[in-house]
């Protein structure tokens, strides 16, 4: 319960409340109380309306009776007079507040609480300059209206905050579920994947994060979904690819055993020819499997051109001539290094003339073009084969994908080539498509970056990790795959 998002949402968004509220009070309670004393304590305490007369009255005494004995209690008795007139208490006092005249004779030589009186006038009497003071006789007890008016405005301060809180806190619990509704949501598209259906999608609502959750969420089940058809695709694929050759060796192995036929030259080299088949495919699927888990090795280091090409196309004579397809190359002899390793860039010119040399009809042409493009090398493989129709092309380097799907392995290959091909190229750094009219013939383009001034060999794996230790290199298991 305590670690539930809406619950901690909850209480945040409570605690900030609650402090900003507090402190407003407080502040408030503060002011408010200091106001009071300051404004209407100052009222209560001044409010002869005729104070100007009042300091006449007694200035006036002062000037007539200066030095005459009896000053003193004469001016005690003006101030009584004044105060039996007015309802008013009078004080004077010293600079220091030693109080000499009383209205109410009750203070007569004590001293007032300078801190809390203000005096209204000042005088010189005999020589010595006096203040005097004045408040209302039938003045309310300040402090208890102080507290009374600071209980009154507490208390409306408490009732305003508490609505506040309670305002506040269904304010909150629409926002929250708001906005905890994309994660709910979210939530229940995880556990239905979870569970299998992969289909699940949430709907975006939201902008901002939830939004770009929302919308990476979908983009992760498609994903997924597109991976889990892959790989049921691939499992069906493999079991088809292994099961006619598995077949064919299983019914000639039994004719052989119950004597039907007998063990003849052209029979061995069919089987040979079948067992040569899974080999291949196996390799095709290890070297795939490893390309796509990063854990296939490289040695990448600088490496002319011209030679890989010569060699891979000497690989591919015999069966061009069988073939009665033309082998062709272009390839300047100015073309700078490259950085790649030596054995996989033949591999993957095998692959791809290989798979030209199958679409291509007796007559036709295939050609390795190379040249300078920026930093980088392109290579073009191109034939005069049949072509691919558009709606293929962004397919053809997903793996056992066949164009067409009536081919079997032994005209058509499994469809791993180009698959490898693609992995090969870009564990080398670079780019790989196609392009193809259909009755024309299909172009096979790849680049490879340029070897750098003086570089070092190094090993290399897809996952870009260096190796120095361990190099893969199959001598007899190169890829010969067909669309």
């Amino acid at each position: 319960m305590l670690h539930s998002l809406r619950v901690r949402l909850l209480a945040t968004m409570l605690i900030v409340l609650l402090v900003a509220l507090g402190t407003m009070a407080v502040l408030a309670s503060t002011a408010t109380t200091s106001e009071f004393e300051r404004s209407v304590g100052g009222i209560l305490r001044y409010s002869d309306p005729h104070i100007d007369t009042k300091n006449i009255n007694i200035q006036k005494y002062i000037t007539q009776h200066r030095g005459e004995e009896g000053f003193w209690p004469g001016l005690q008795e003006l101030l009584e007079g004044m105060q039996n007139a007015s309802r008013m208490r009078y004080v004077i006092a010293d600079l220091e507040g030693k109080v000499y005249v009383d209205s109410t004779r009750k203070l007569i030589g004590q001293r007032l609480n300078l801190a809390n009186s203000k005096p209204f006038a000042a005088y010189m009497i005999e020589g010595e300059p006096m203040l005097s003071y004045f408040e209302p006789l039938d003045a309310p007890n300040l402090q208890l209206i102080q507290q009374g008016f600071t209980d009154s405005v507490n208390s409306s301060l408490l009732i305003a905050i508490l609505v506040a809180v309670v305002l506040a806190l269904l304010l909150v619990l629409l926002l929250s579920r708001s906005i905890l509704s994309p994660v709910s949501a979210l939530t229940r598209a995880a556990q239905e994947m979870e569970s299998g259906d992969l289909s699940h999608r949430v709907k975006v609502r939201a902008n901002g994060e939830l939004g770009e959750l929302a919308k990476a969420f979908n983009a992760m089940a498609d994903g997924l979904e597109r991976q889990e058809q892959l790989r049921r695709n691939m499992v069906s694929d493999v079991a088809h690819e292994l099961r006619t050759p598995l077949s064919n060796v299983r019914g000639y192995l039994e004719a052989l055993r119950d004597g039907v036929v007998e063990p003849t030259p052209e029979l061995i080299g069919s089987l040979h020819e079948e067992a040569l088949s899974l080999n291949r495919l196996v390799d095709d699927l290890q070297e795939l499997a490893l390309a796509e888990a990063g854990q296939l090795h490289l040695i990448l280091q600088p490496a002319a051109v011209l030679p890989v090409v010569e060699q891979a196309l000497l690989a591919m004579q015999a069966q061009a001539r069988a073939r009665q397809v033309a082998l062709s190359t272009d390839i300047p002899a100015e073309l700078p290094l490259i950085l790649a390793d030596p054995y996989r860039l033949q591999q993957v010119l095998r692959n791809l003339l290989d798979n030209a040399l199958a679409h291509t009809p007796a007559g036709g042409k295939v050609s390795v073009a190379a040249a300078q493009v920026g930093s980088e090398v392109e290579f073009c493989v191109q034939d005069t084969g049949e072509g691919i129709a558009a709606e293929h092309l962004p397919l053809i380097f997903e793996r056992f994908y066949r164009v067409d799907k009536s081919r079997a392995r032994s005209t058509g290959g499994a469809g791993l080539g180009l698959a490898i091909v693609r992995q090969l190229v870009e564990a080398q750094g670079g780019r790989v498509a196609a392009d193809s009219v259909l009755g024309e013939g299909t172009t096979i383009r790849f680049t490879l970056p340029g070897a750098p001034p003086g570089p070092e060999p190094a090993t290399k794996t897809l996952s870009g990790e260096q190796s120095p230790s361990t190099v893969s290199i199959h001598t007899a298991s190169h890829s010969t795959g067909r669309l």
